[in-house]
């Protein structure tokens, strides 16, 4: 008989893979996996089998590989901290080289030039809130400013080897897409310039003319888009769902198919649209999950990353000639017998009316059980059908595990998004409140033992319920949370500062209110245990959060635990931390909902 701790460090260990890359003109693709225990940079030797193509010494964010296929940049942080520093390897991988490195500054980079000469990045060197724009001659390791900006940008690829995409963060969601010219530093922006809304993804055809963006320009929802350089400011629209976002897409080499992704309720569609005639298909037999990223490999092979809710990850392939799907990566392997079960999608209605999408996922049926509510963060991401070792092992356990999609989440619309903004944040709140009777009324789980937890923002909304509907919660675990949204921005990282007050705020506006709704400020109302987690380097919510609340906590004897990950940041990457940090959770929640 398979012990449980056995069941539940395989599914807490089992590895995937993702951010798919293709290594250009050599047929070969590249694919970041924990198989070495963190984020590594692997591919397939002559037998499939995945292989270590770079010998990074921390975590590897980000790949680039360059046009040619010789030469490939990597970004990497230390223990957690984000802030990438970017290295360089040739063609038979390795050990990479200092291509780009000031360890207290952040780089992002912006991949290559289409000559294979230059790399462009981002890096707030000159103040901590501001980030410039660079080139570097990758042989020469000669630097040049080319785009100046008081505030957060990236660049986001080449249009020529003399212009840059580069996107300029203006709110929490919206942002503008400007295209530099490095020769003369002139710029102007894609799309109507009085108007906030979302610009992502551009990508160029070769012959710098025409290009595609996705958009919610005066729209609810991301659209296919095309414009011209001649009129960079008129948008004409291809490809619209009223309901659903684009959120992805990906130009052929022949340039004759756009390859998108569609966000249908937190499941993808795969789609190719024909750029001369406008029409488009779906891509038929791909298993109901997440698609994370695509890279084409050739005219006619698209690869792609598939997460479902019952495979961690692994690469797919997609053939235009014969129509088939494949998949060519089985990282997602599991070592003992289980039974992993496919969420249920549902909708509540909130207090207000609002109807609330959700996941649940349990076995059998929910009636009688405990149940764990999942927040994710954000605020502005989506929870989606994607592999939650958690998930799957408390449902084993005899929970049901839901996971909602409260007001604020991206991909139901602009307007579902801003729908927590400022001092609408206790609506979210009431939205988790209202989930808890949804179970106990809809479901009949046992309304005495209903659980929270979430991470970052998600962590914020565990403690936020406890402390303003105590009554509902038999226990709750907070990962990376913030305890005061007040502390959080004054205390936060100076590059997202700004940007995080579209969202909660500003401090100058909204500092009574913060102190008003803090959990930290309404600590005698947690009753329910709660443990807590945080990453000492996180450079996006202070550890500052977790101890001022566990203090505080501890000195009105409340059933609290704080364990802190020395080399950790904002993610827990490290294997080892990944697993300390579940099993104590699902001990946790056993303990205090899962026992009579």
């Amino acid at each position: 008989m398979v012990d449980q701790k056995d069941i539940l460090l395989d599914l807490l260990t089992v590895h995937s893979a993702y951010d798919v890359q293709a290594i250009q003109r050599t047929g070969d693709f590249t694919f970041l996996s924990k198989l070495s225990g963190l984020p590594q940079v692997w591919k397939l030797d002559e037998n499939d089998e995945p292989i270590q193509f770079i010998h990074a010494h921390d975590r590897v964010q980000s790949v680039y590989h360059s046009p040619s296929g010789d030469r490939t940049v990597v970004g990497i942080d230390r223990e957690g901290n984000e802030k990438q520093q970017l290295y360089i390897v040739g063609a038979a991988g390795g050990t990479p080289e200092v291509l780009v490195e000031s360890l207290q500054h952040f780089h992002h980079c912006g991949g290559w030039s289409p000559d294979g000469k230059y790399i462009s990045y981002s890096s707030n060197r000159r103040s901590p809130g501001y980030f410039d724009v660079f080139v570097m001659d990758v042989d020469t390791k000669e630097v040049k400013q080319v785009f100046t900006h008081n505030g957060n940008c990236i660049p986001l690829g080449w249009v020529d080897e003399q212009t840059l995409f580069v996107n300029v963060k203006e709110t929490n969601i919206d942002s503008t897409i400007h295209v530099v010219c490095l020769q003369t530093g002139n710029h102007y922006q894609i799309g109507d310039h009085d108007v906030l809304a979302r610009y992502e993804a551009p990508v160029m055809k070769k012959d710098g003319e025409v290009g595609y963006v996705l958009t919610d320009e005066n729209e609810e929802m991301l659209y296919l888009s095309a414009f011209s350089i001649d009129e960079p400011d008129e948008l004409t629209k291809l490809l619209h769902w009223d309901s659903w976002d684009i959120d992805a897409i990906s130009l052929a080499p022949k340039e004759d198919v756009l390859a998108f992704c569609l966000n249908e309720g937190g499941m993808t569609k795969l789609g190719m649209y024909n750029t001369s005639t406008g029409e488009w298909e779906w891509v038929e037999n791909i298993p109901n999950g997440v698609i994370g990223s695509m890279s084409w490999r050739s005219e006619n092979a698209l690869l792609f990353t598939l997460k479902t809710p019952t495979e961690p990850g692994d690469v797919w392939e997609y053939d235009r000639l014969s129509g088939t799907v494949t998949r060519l990566t089985s990282i997602g392997k599991f070592e003992t017998s289980r039974n992993l079960v496919e969420p249920g999608l549902y909708t509540y209605r909130s207090f207000d009316g609002l109807q609330i999408p959700y996941f649940m996922y349990h076995q059998g049926q929910p009636d009688n059980k405990p149940a764990i509510i999942y927040v994710h963060g954000g605020p502005e991401s989506q929870t989606k059908a994607e592999y939650n070792p958690i998930f799957q092992f408390l449902v084993y356990q005899g929970f049901t595990v839901v996971a909602p999609n409260i007001r604020g989440s991206k991909g139901y619309g602009r307007s579902y998004i801003k729908l927590d903004d400022a001092d609408k944040r206790l609506d979210a709140v009431a939205d988790l409140a209202s989930l808890a009777k949804e179970l106990t009324d809809a479901h009949q789980v046992l309304p005495h033992k209903i659980g929270i937890m979430g991470r970052s923002y998600g962590g914020f909304m565990v403690l936020a319920a406890l402390s303003h509907y105590p009554n509902l919660w038999a226990a709750g675990v907070d990962i990376v949370g913030m305890s005061n949204l007040k502390t959080f921005l004054q205390n936060t990282g100076e590059w997202r500062r700004g940007l995080r007050e579209y969202e909660y705020g500003s401090l100058d506006v909204y500092s009574d209110y913060f102190d008003k709704i803090a959990p930290m400020n309404l600590s005698e109302n947690i009753t329910a245990p709660l443990l807590v987690f945080h990453g000492r380097n996180d450079s996006r919510v202070p550890v500052s959060e977790a101890e001022q609340l566990v203090q505080d906590l501890e000195s009105r004897d409340r059933d609290v635990e704080l364990i802190v990950f020395e080399d950790e940041g904002h993610q827990t990457s490290k294997i080892e931390n990944h697993v300390a940090l579940h099993i104590k959770t699902v001990q946790f929640l056993n303990r205090h909902l899962n026992q009579n």
